[in-house]
């Protein structure tokens, strides 16, 4: 028995050029799921807040929901598959189509009030701004000792009294 060299690819590849492209179009055509897809997402972080672009090409404004609860923000919705003619035949379909969900966790800085959003050209805009009480910077004063300290050092001046010479008497 000879070894060989066992990459995981042998049992599945195709043995001619023309039916791995069979195989190519049945696969991806033909096994492709239609039920959800995630669209992609860019999300950054600004001085007044946080922005969040979300690409949706072919989806309507009013197949959209956002959702804010819990410091959670919740953007879903749905593209469908407009059948625009019959006795087409499709040799590749790479665009996702069907529901979506996607969530994002949000700190407890932001104002959930103020949150807004805008759909222009397909891309979805989220802005949440942050909330400026939560974040401005305060100054915190501290304290020395306890109030019985300020009492003590009260009476121990009261107690003490000057002489007629300068010096100090107890009265």
């Amino acid at each position: 028995m000879a070894l060989s060299r066992y990459n995981g690819m042998q049992e599945n590849m195709p043995n001619t050029f023309s039916s791995m492209l069979d195989r190519f179009f049945n696969e991806s055509v033909n096994s492709r799921n239609f039920t959800d897809f995630t669209p992609h997402v860019d999300a950054c972080e600004t001085e007044k807040g946080y922005e969040i672009e979300v690409s949706l090409p072919g989806v309507k404004q009013e197949d959209i929901s956002i959702d804010f609860q819990e410091g959670r923000l919740t953007i879903t919705g749905e593209r469908r598959l407009e059948k625009k003619e019959e006795g087409r035949r499709f040799h590749m379909l790479e665009t996702q189509y069907g529901s979506f969900s996607r969530s994002f966790y949000l700190p407890d800085k932001v104002n959930p009030d103020q949150i807004s959003a805008s759909f222009e050209n397909g891309v979805l805009l989220v802005s949440v701004p942050k909330d400026e009480q939560k974040t401005m910077k305060r100054q915190i004063n501290i304290s020395s000792g306890s109030e019985n300290k300020k009492e003590s050092k009260k009476v121990e001046t009261r107690e003490t009294a000057t002489a007629e010479n300068g010096r100090a008497k107890k009265s």
